[in-house]
């Protein structure tokens, strides 16, 4: 009789843990940025509930600690900055790049009473910047100063490293001269009037791809199925933003709790209009397309360049698209 009893017991169990498998959430990591923005949509509007996934979202600080979480297995996917991608690569984390996220974002910031108006006139001055060697670092030093201003990003100026934050009141202050920044950072400082424009990145290279989304290669394999879901939502998500900007402004204003400013005539503006002005130099998309994959190239041979890069990474081994094709169905 127990002999008897002992299989059907144990299909039982079988089929209970695949069920408790498969009712685990996806685990999903993002860098808490505005361009992060589909992310908030997705779960805000039910997107992901609509493709049956059930998911666990965690904003978290930045690049760093998402690879922590990574690495220890806390995340199954993540949206993140590209040069931290190959960079973890580089060193044996091997996530791999699915969908493109956003476009634009960062800009050159000089205080609006500075006598700074060109990038060349930075030479000899004090620029707010972030960590060296992370991804906002490697496209200010890879291309802003040494390729575009023709400066010597060690040599002809002082890079302050400075939470975003703190770089407007920095700029107000004079503390530091100018300040690479990103939304919703610059458009508070210009609605605000304490800060001048140098520089738009997304005009000098339009619509550069910066957050994309990863999955590491046992969430892939064991999870094909989520990651397309996942990937269908996040469709839908810039579907939604680029579609309905009014709301998405409002969603957007909400979750970075962004308060009311003062411009210089007296007059407000809101958190939906920060939002709206930062839409000017950020907007999104999903697709990876060719030039942007030649421009996550020319960040690798940035970081190489600057000597950030442990190892060459294969752009052919870094991106994988097929997910994402499979998701537009």
């Amino acid at each position: 009789m127990i002999k008897k009893l002992l299989v059907p017991v144990a299909l039982a169990a079988t089929s209970w843990l695949a069920a408790a498998n498969a009712a685990e959430p996806l685990r999903i990591g993002y860098v808490f940025a505005m361009a992060n923005a589909p992310v908030l949509i997705a779960e805000k509007q039910g997107y992901y509930r609509d493709e049956g996934l059930e998911v666990d979202v965690k904003a978290l600080g930045d690049g760093p600690v998402i690879q922590q979480a990574l690495a220890a297995g806390e995340l199954d996917v993540a949206y993140v900055g590209t040069p931290p991608v190959y960079q973890w690569y580089a060193r044996g984390l091997k996530s791999v790049i699915l969908a493109k996220v956003n476009y634009g974002q960062a800009a050159v910031l000089a205080g609006s009473q500075s006598d700074i108006h060109t990038l060349d006139e930075l030479k000899g001055r004090k620029l707010a910047g972030v960590k060296k060697g992370s991804g906002m670092d490697v496209l200010l030093r890879g291309y802003v100063l040494k390729e575009h201003a023709g400066l010597d990003p060690d040599k002809d100026l002082d890079i302050i490293d400075l939470p975003p934050g703190n770089m407007n009141a920095a700029l107000e202050r004079g503390i530091v001269d100018a300040a690479f920044s990103w939304e919703p950072f610059v458009s508070q400082a210009l609605l605000r009037g304490s800060a001048r424009l140098l520089l738009d990145v997304n005009q000098a290279l339009p619509e550069y791809p910066w957050y994309v989304v990863i999955g590491l290669p046992r969430t892939l394999h064991e999870r094909p199925d989520d990651v397309v879901k996942l990937l269908r939502a996040h469709r839908r998500a810039i579907d939604f933003l680029n579609q309905q900007p009014e709301q998405a402004n409002r969603i957007i204003a909400e979750a970075f709790k962004l308060e009311t400013i003062q411009r210089p005539d007296g007059s407000q503006a809101s958190g939906e209009q920060i939002v709206a002005e930062a839409r000017q130099r950020l907007g999104w998309s999903a697709e990876l397309k060719e030039q942007d994959l030649q421009f996550i190239q020319r960040l690798m041979d940035y970081s190489s360049a600057l000597k950030f890069l442990d190892a060459q990474v294969a752009l052919d081994d870094l991106v994988d698209t097929s997910y994402l094709q499979k998701a537009a169905h």
